[in-house]
Formats: C-alpha cells, structure tokens, sequence
C-alpha cells in the first residue's frame, strides 16, 4: 500500500474520531456550523479521493464543488467562533451584532483576495487559478483569525482548554503548513518533489485532527468574564455601532421628507 493510500486511510479515520468526539462531548451544541464542516470533510474525504485516483477526468468537476461548499462552511465556521468568544457579553450587545460580525469577516476576506496570488498560479487554466486563490484567501483568513484570537485570548478570557481557541489553533496550523507548501511547489519542476509536498501538507492536517482528537477528548475549561478593559472595549464598538444605525436612519428619513414636502 503506498504512502498516499495510508494518509488517506489515517485521515478517514481521524476524520471519524473527531466527528464522534464532537457528538459525544455535544460540541455541536456550541458549534452546530463546525460539526457540519468536519461532517462534510469526511464525506469528501471518502468520495472525492476515490475520484482523484480512478476516474480523473471528473476530479476537477468534483473538486469545484468540494472548495466551494468548503470555502462557504468554513466562513461559516469563522463567523460561529467569533459569535461565540462573544458569548458572555452577547446580552449586552445591540440587535444585529450578529450581522455586523459577518460582514467584518466578509470584508477581511475582501481585503485579502487581491493579494492571495501565488507567483506561478498565473499560468494555470483560469478555473484552477480561481480555485486556488479562494483556497488561499480562505488559508489566509484562518491564519489571521486563529492570530487574533491567541493574541487577543487574555482580553477575551478564553484559553486553550476553550473550544473557540481549540478549533482555531488547528485551522490554523493546517492553513499555515497549506501556504507554505504552496509557495514552495510553484518553485519546483520535479513532479516527485511536487508529491511529497501534497503528502506533508496532508500529514500536517491529520497532525491538527489528532490534536482535535486530543482536545475534544477532554472536557472544556468554563468560560470566564471578560476583563473589564474587554468589556469598555465591546460597550464602546456597540455604542458606535447604534449611534451609526440611528444616525443612518434619521438621515433617511429627512430625506424621505424633503422629497415628500417637493
């Protein structure tokens, strides 16, 4: 059995360890949008694989379809952990917080996709060269979100026992091995060299399913309050926010009453 057929097999089955841990421990409780990702994750794994080796002439179709349910959970994902490091002060926070967290993480994604262009993707088939920059738009987005919340972890009272963090971290390092393999292999010409690569960048995802695995397997830690500088901080963006809203509003609305009175 080669090498690529046993990652495959491990990463089945760590993909099924995790899964099971997230229904045991009732995760998907607290995080319904990553139980649906890790969910999809072992369907592909177990589809899209088989399609690679015996009939690729239908991977690329496959693979579309796989990156862009991908890509849509995984903004999914992201926005779930924010809505929930904001768990403690969600009840303190206005109507359409929610929506605001959204569009936060739709406009970093926004502000990334110009530049998630690797030198040599240029001289892919247009529909690969698509597919790979909203990989590493994506790539690039966990890396910056698992930064921000292992940066931000004491202002937001979540540790490494906290799932929040637990899913960022592996996200993370997944994401950070993704990227660097990519830059790596638009520098190669083997295609051997090329295969080892693949084969490092699916090692280091099982690497962050075992510490899933690791982590889930163990009960969580229970959430703090936020620090109080936390605290003036989402009071101070909230006020903001709503002085914004009603702001928009009454111009609308002297708007709607000029036009009425002419």
């Amino acid at each position: 059995m080669g090498l690529d057929n046993v990652l495959w097999l491990v990463g089945v089955a760590m993909e099924a360890a995790v899964l099971g841990l997230l229904f045991y421990r009732r995760v998907w409780r607290l995080l319904p949008f990553f139980c649906i990702f890790c969910a999809w994750d072992l369907f592909t794994s177990t589809a899209v694989y088989p399609i690679y080796r015996y009939f690729p002439a239908r991977y690329f179709t496959a693979y579309l379809v796989e990156m862009v349910v991908y890509s849509a959970l995984e903004l999914g994902v992201l926005v779930e952990l924010a809505w929930s490091v904001l768990r403690p002060f969600r009840a303190s926070l206005p109507r359409g917080s929610l929506v605001v967290v959204v569009g936060l993480i739709l406009a970093l994604g926004a502000a990334i996709w110009p530049f998630a262009v690797i030198p040599g993707f240029n001289n892919w088939p247009p529909q690969w060269h698509l597919l790979m920059r909203l990989e590493q738009t994506t790539a690039i987005l966990r890396i910056l979100f698992f930064l921000a919340l292992a940066g931000g972890s004491q202002l937001l009272s979540i540790g490494w026992r906290n799932r929040e963090l637990q899913v960022a971290a592996g996200l993370g390092f997944y994401s950070l091995v993704s990227l660097a393999v990519a830059m790596v292999q638009t520098h190669l010409t083997l295609g051997s060299q090329y295969t080892h690569l693949n084969q490092v960048e699916v090692a280091s995802y099982i690497g962050s399913l075992l510490y899933w695995v690791v982590s889930f397997s163990q009960k969580e830690a229970a959430r703090r309050e936020f620090t109080p500088q936390m605290q003036s901080l989402l009071l101070a963006v909230a006020g903001s926010a709503r002085s914004t809203r009603i702001a928009l509003a009454e111009s609308a609305a002297a708007k709607k009453r000029e036009q009425d009175e002419r």
